[in-house]
């Protein structure tokens, strides 16, 4: 095999990896009517299936990051996809819906390790192809835009055929091919850091973890109003907690979330910032529109997944396209121009109050996926170019902890604002929360700027 081809076929099977994560993420989005009446759930309780998911992938992405930077990211990207394909083979036989939550919580963690190892590999494999690296960044970016986006398709056809069990299912045989294409043609990982599995938890910040996961579920709870007599001291519990691992994080030698890395270097703090908000707007959209047009529409799962399909074809389209916009005019103009077509789009949502013709949802779609694919990879070649070389694993795991932190914001809001269901009339106060956090996307985008080399 020729090193061009060899580059090509890893480039594929790490596209293939990293878009297991958004594919997981975006199929239960038209599960979820389902399993509230499988489990007898209402709508704040069956969102746990959804933030179970991104908790474990918040954490872990920066987690398998450093390890990736440190044993090797190709060794890190086939460990996690054995692990997926194990919990996906046995997740179907979950008998409640919590045991089902901790399979996605796992399977999250074998995802996560997928993303941040494909960073690292980047730069190596764009040397060997003699090409930009936004090249090979892009076409992970288009294969996590196209997986996230055809998600609801997908999910939509397992889950009106074949059941909700096909979810997990369908993981198996393309996390074993992924494992088995980057076994073959990735490169070999560079002589790293070995030691014992002591002082591999030693150094892991257990305690930087479990302070992070603490503070965004007493937060969450609180938030979803699950106890309603400890509400704020759950609010006041979650914000001393974050407060603490904040403190830890700042002062531990080798912390699970590098907030040092973020002090010293404000462009990629506004990257991250940028990009969190963006996500929750986003996710919204995701998570939101297949509920209210299952519940106030009344259409069928697989009606809905392939009403979602236009913004994976509008995605994959606008992905290229910004990487070519970006070496002609740069990566903030492409960023903010993004950003401002995020907002036209998500005010255009408001018309899905006074109807949910087939014709408009379709259009709407279409049109969020271009600012979609646009935010996303300007945002990660912002995240890219705004980081060392040793840093990228630990940066990159870091930005896909900011798209879950967004994810996670978008699944609890449309918890408070539809905890009646989601129909029309919550639908309109989501739109106005999406149109404010898109002012504040393009009020922090406006501060970014490249460094200099």
């Amino acid at each position: 095999m020729s090193n061009k081809s060899r580059t090509a076929l890893a480039v594929a099977g790490l596209s293939l990896g990293t878009a297991l994560n958004p594919l997981n993420s975006s199929m239960i989005a038209v599960a979820l009517v389902v399993l509230r009446a499988d489990f007898g759930l209402d709508v704040a309780a069956v969102t746990w299936v959804v933030t179970s998911f991104y908790l474990a992938s918040a954490a872990g992405q920066p987690v398998m990051g450093r390890l990736a930077d440190r044993f090797g990211p190709r060794r890190m990207f086939m460990l996690g996809m054995a692990l997926v394909a194990i919990t996906c083979a046995l997740a179907p036989l979950a008998p409640n819906f919590a045991l089902l939550c901790v399979a996605r919580a796992v399977m999250a963690l074998g995802t996560a390790t997928a993303y941040p190892s494909a960073v690292v590999m980047v730069g190596e494999l764009a040397h060997q192809a003699k090409v930009d690296t936004a090249r090979p960044l892009g076409r992970l970016q288009m294969a996590n835009t196209s997986a996230a986006a055809v998600g609801p398709v997908v999910g939509g056809l397992l889950v009106g055929f074949a059941g909700w069990q096909w979810l997990f299912l369908i993981n198996v045989p393309l996390a074993l091919a992924a494992l088995l294409i980057v076994r073959k043609a990735a490169p070999p990982d560079k002589v790293r850091e070995h030691g014992s599995v002591a002082e591999l938890v030693r150094d892991s910040d257990v305690p930087g973890i479990a302070g992070f996961i603490g503070a965004l579920l007493l937060v969450m709870m609180a938030a979803l109003n699950v106890a309603p007599d400890y509400r704020w001291l759950m609010l006041a519990a979650g914000t001393v907690l974050a407060a603490l691992f904040a403190w830890r994080e700042l002062r531990f030698a080798k912390p699970f979330l590098d907030l040092r890395l973020l002090g010293r270097n404000r462009p990629l703090m506004l990257v991250y910032l940028a990009f969190a908000v963006f996500s929750s707007v986003y996710y919204f959209v995701f998570f939101g529109l297949p509920q209210l047009l299952q519940e106030a529409g009344g259409y069928d799962p697989g009606v809905v997944g392939l009403l979602m399909l236009p913004l994976a074809g509008m995605s994959v389209i606008a992905t290229p396209w910004a990487v070519s916009a970006m070496g002609r005019f740069g990566v903030r103009r492409v960023l903010l121009a993004g950003v401002v077509l995020l907002t036209v789009v998500a005010a255009l949502m408001w018309l899905l109050t006074g109807t949910l013709a087939i014709p408009l949802v379709v259009v709407l779609t279409a049109l969020m996926g271009v600012p979609y694919g646009t935010v996303s990879i300007a945002s990660n070649q912002g995240m890219f170019v705004s980081t060392r070389p040793q840093d990228r694993g630990v940066a990159a795991g870091i930005y896909q902890t900011c798209r879950y932190v967004g994810a996670i914001t978008a699944t609890v809001m449309i918890g408070v604002f539809a905890a009646g269901g989601v129909h029309q009339e919550s639908w309109m106060r989501m739109v106005l929360a999406m149109v404010v956090l898109c002012a504040v996307t393009f009020g922090i985008s406006v501060f970014w700027r490249q460094q200099k080399a």
